[in-house]
């Protein structure tokens, strides 16, 4: 059982966002570099929300293991988020094997690699809780009154290739979200933190298909919460930190809820997340990493 944190006791504190990175050749040491910039830094923990490598990139054990030694490199607790260019698109990368294109091989490997204990990765570990044996990927951790979960949301179409698969995962997904948000309630805690790699809007604001399930919960659970709710993905490589969830009666923004979507390829940054309290209000504001 996750312990809570008095909003009495609660203190400011500043945590790391990034993702969608490194794509590139080119890119490898501007990842370092953002890891090493982190390292500088006082923070609570980063979130990595997935997409490691390109979607054409070999889906290969050796670069898996090669993230997690270079994930190793941050002092700080790193928790991470699967994207699809790690499992539900390894069907079309380039230079793979037969087991490589398998986009459920790949899953399993993810999760004996970054997923197998009750830890997030990082030189400094944070305790977690995770949504069974099945799911590990699903972690959930409170901080200074806050709740932190992760969701195995990839991006493109969230795996609809292989329908029973995102099927069964949506269901799970979705069971996190509202386990969260309950936590949340009957502890008093403050805020409602979400991670995952898809951007479930398109351009035009409306809601994509395979996503239209999880926004529905997303809408469903901030509408009911008297917190804050920020969700953070990457997916589509354009930084932005705005409201675009509407109540799901009213079709009004949900002022409430706040996306975050962190920097990609071809720029390689983080970005630096500061939670404070203002008047007994929790705010949350962001600024690029290179700043």
């Amino acid at each position: 059982m996750l312990c809570a944190a008095t909003h009495a006791a609660a203190q400011n504190f500043t945590f790391a966002a990034f993702g969608d990175a490194p794509y590139l050749e080119l890119e490898e040491a501007r990842f370092t570099g953002a890891i090493a910039a982190m390292n500088r830094e006082s923070l609570a923990f980063a979130i990595h929300v997935g997409d490691f490598k390109s979607g054409w990139s070999p889906c290969t054990d050796a670069l898996y293991q090669r993230r997690r030694d270079e994930f190793a490199q941050l002092r700080h607790p790193l928790i991470y988020a699967p994207g699809d260019n790690e499992w539900t698109d390894c069907w079309r990368a380039l230079g793979t094997t037969r087991n490589e294109g398998d986009p459920l091989n790949r899953l399993r490997q993810l999760r004996q690699l970054f997923f197998a204990d009750a830890h997030s990765l990082g030189q400094r570990t944070l305790a977690l809780e995770r949504q069974g044996s099945a799911y590990p990927e699903h972690a959930r951790w409170v901080h200074e009154g806050i709740v932190f979960a992760t969701l195995n949301v990839p991006g493109g179409n969230n795996n609809a290739r292989i329908p029973n698969e995102s099927a069964a995962r949506t269901q799970k997904v979705n069971a996190w979200i509202a386990d969260s948000f309950r936590l949340a309630r009957e502890q008093s805690h403050g805020a409602v933190v979400l991670a995952m790699q898809a951007n479930p809007w398109t351009f035009g604001g409306n809601v994509k298909k395979s996503y239209r399930a999880i926004a529905d919960a997303l809408a469903h659970e901030s509408s009911r919460f008297d917190g804050e709710v920020l969700l953070i993905h990457g997916d589509t490589h354009r930084h932005r930190f705005d409201q675009p969830l509407v109540h799901p009666r009213t079709g009004r923004p949900l002022r409430n809820f706040t996306r975050l979507e962190v920097f990609g390829s071809p720029t390689v940054d983080w970005v630096r997340v500061q939670v404070s309290r203002q008047n007994g209000t929790l705010r949350f504001s962001v600024t690029p990493g290179g700043i």
